[in-house]
């Protein structure tokens, strides 16, 4: 993933059969569709397991953001 300071794209998702919208960097939109493809699961359903197990101090845009990073290797 490289920096090219794209600006957060805004793209609709279904979480359990309710419509929400996530803004991500282009980035980030690249990555967690790659991470979905390669674990063969539709990105609504990725999306929605990372929802159901993030903290109510922590959007759903930061939560898949720190996946993003984590399946990455690039957190501690």
């Amino acid at each position: 993933m490289t920096a090219s300071g794209g600006r957060p794209e805004k793209h609709s998702l279904t979480l359990r059969g309710h419509r929400t919208s996530v803004s991500l960097e282009p980035e980030f939109w690249r990555a967690f569709r790659a991470i979905a493809a390669r674990d063969r699961r539709p990105i609504n359903d990725l999306a929605a397991e990372i929802d159901a197990a993030r903290g109510a101090d922590r959007g759903l845009a930061s939560a898949i953001r720190v996946f993003v990073l984590t399946r990455l290797g690039a957190t501690d």
